[in-house]
């Protein structure tokens, strides 16, 4: 069955496209709450007229989707969880967590147009942001354990290793004295 989608749909494609769904797809989900129409020949038509209308209209849209691509086009997204031993996360980083994140740092974002998959461990995973159906970004997505700077200021310490082996002859003189 052909629809026209009245409204981007992730996974399925963008407003005024024409796609192919299964039959129960588009008549119990698409058409009732509005988000597709039939394709027929009248509604192929009248896209078309709309389309040549709307020129403009889309052309804008897509340099706004681009100027707001382009805040994002250097920005790494870190995100701190915490991280069971075995080096599984409690939870997971979803797109959620991701759209969160880029709003602590002052960029706006809906949750529904990143994609990504869920991160269960450490590591760097890639988050895509669909601005418009010709505009998409991979932001780099870091998993950071929440303990990890911890570990970090120990190795700093190794340094004062050498105090410990003054300490160690120290306590073998005194062990000779003992006997």
């Amino acid at each position: 069955m052909e629809i026209i989608l009245k409204e981007d749909i992730i996974g399925l494609g963008y407003k005024n496209d024409i796609v192919t769904v299964k039959n129960g797809y588009g008549r119990n989900y698409l058409i009732p709450t509005g988000k597709g129409v039939i394709a027929s020949k009248s509604a192929k038509k009248v896209l078309a007229e709309n389309l040549k209308q709307q020129a403009d209209k889309l052309a804008a849209q897509k340099a706004e989707a681009e100027k707001r691509a382009e805040a994002l086009k250097d920005v790494v997204v870190e995100v701190v969880a915490k991280v069971a031993a075995t080096g599984h996360l409690y939870g997971s980083v979803n797109a959620a967590t991701v759209a969160e994140e880029l709003a602590k740092k002052g960029i706006e974002v809906d949750r529904k147009i990143i994609t990504m998959r869920d991160a269960r461990k450490v590591g760097d995973y890639e988050a895509t942001v669909h601005f418009h159906k010709e505009v998409e970004v991979k932001v780099p997505v870091k998993v950071i354990a929440e303990n990890a700077p911890v570990a970090a200021p120990v190795e700093e310490k190794a340094p004062e290793a050498p105090v410990a082996e003054e300490a160690a002859p120290a306590v073998e003189e005194e062990a000779p004295v003992a006997e």
